[in-house]
């Protein structure tokens, strides 16, 4: 990786383009109720501040791995992320990073979208 690459903005964030992008086609594969939670909890996760971007790209690598598992032993979404998604992702990241000021309108975003995606796997088949 370039000096310019590690040092970047989006690296910081995302962490090396080659783990985001293979990270992103992981997400793509995963059924569409799982790939709804799995995008609002990345959309939520861009509000913390990151440490480095390999311990961000760790962390998504982790979370396409948590849902991966879950969508093929078919636990429910709401299994995975409880009562309350901000909650989880909260206790979730800070086991990667020292977190952020996450504001209110991002955390019903979440909690939103969790709801969503809890629908739609009511309505899909098995």
């Amino acid at each position: 990786m370039s000096d310019v690459e590690k040092s970047g903005f989006i690296s910081k964030v995302i962490g090396p383009k080659k783990r985001w992008r293979a990270y992103k086609g992981r997400v793509k594969e995963l059924p569409e109720n799982y790939r709804t939670a799995v995008e609002a909890i990345e959309r939520y996760l861009m509000h913390f501040v990151p440490t480095d971007g390999d311990s961000n790209a760790s962390m998504f690598e982790d979370l396409a791995d948590l849902f991966e598992q879950a969508a093929s032993d078919g636990t429910s979404i709401r299994e995975i992320v409880g009562e309350d998604p901000v909650e989880f992702v909260e206790a979730f990241v800070q086991n990667y990073s020292e977190g952020g000021y996450v504001p209110a309108r991002a955390r019903k975003q979440l909690t939103d979208a969790i709801a969503r995606a809890e629908v739609d796997e009511e309505e899909a088949p098995r």
